[in-house]
């Protein structure tokens, strides 16, 4: 078990599932902060994702498709070419991106990759190249059990539903619900995966 912290503190445990979040730079308000030392990470995570699926206004580039397939084809290689994590449930929302995943390589070594490759790609594609593409913090929590993992697998794959863009999970295109792994990106199974 490894302990990092940037601005939050991470917890990178090999071979356990773990919830992880990031989000576009500039995806909330500046003048948006939340209490420090008041809060538990959970409830300010909670508080963030909701305030990411209510925000009209900010960075929504993950609306493209180029930009969103570009971010699933990441994931994509990173669990099925490069076998660096199992994925269990995902969804790219306008604004953010939620994963559970159970890694089997340094989770900050996952988020780098993730972050960077899609980065300069989406930029490209935006004609934002050299801007910030991603907030540089990203949100992860080591799953505990059975149940935590089935709410948060559930809490993902509902997100887009909470946020008032399908009725039913299964609609939204970018999104696990419904949808095995392979048939959901077309993808083989990494072969080190279970």
């Amino acid at each position: 078990m490894e302990f990092y912290r940037r601005r939050l503190p991470h917890l990178d445990i090999a071979e356990r599932p773990v919830f992880l979040t990031w989000r576009l730079h500039g995806s909330l308000p500046q003048n948006r902060s939340f209490p420090e030392n008041t809060v538990s990470s959970g409830k300010a995570f909670a508080l963030m994702d909701r305030l990411l699926d209510e925000v009209r206004s900010g960075s929504f580039y993950l609306r493209q498709e180029p930009v969103a397939q570009i971010v699933l084809d990441a994931i994509r290689y990173g669990a099925v070419t490069l076998c660096r994590y199992e994925v269990h449930a995902w969804v790219i929302m306008p604004n953010h991106v939620h994963l559970l995943i159970t890694p089997v390589v340094p989770l900050e070594k996952i988020t780098k990759s993730l972050k960077g490759i899609t980065a300069r790609r989406a930029n490209a594609i935006l004609g934002l190249s050299g801007r910030p593409f991603w907030q540089d913090e990203s949100y992860d929590h080591v799953v505990r059990n059975q149940t935590e993992f089935e709410r948060i697998q559930n809490y993902i794959e509902e997100n887009p539903v909470r946020a008032g863009l399908v009725a039913l999970a299964e609609d939204f295109r970018w999104s696990s619900a419904g949808r095995t792994w392979r048939s959901a990106a077309g993808l083989e199974t990494c072969p080190t995966a279970s």
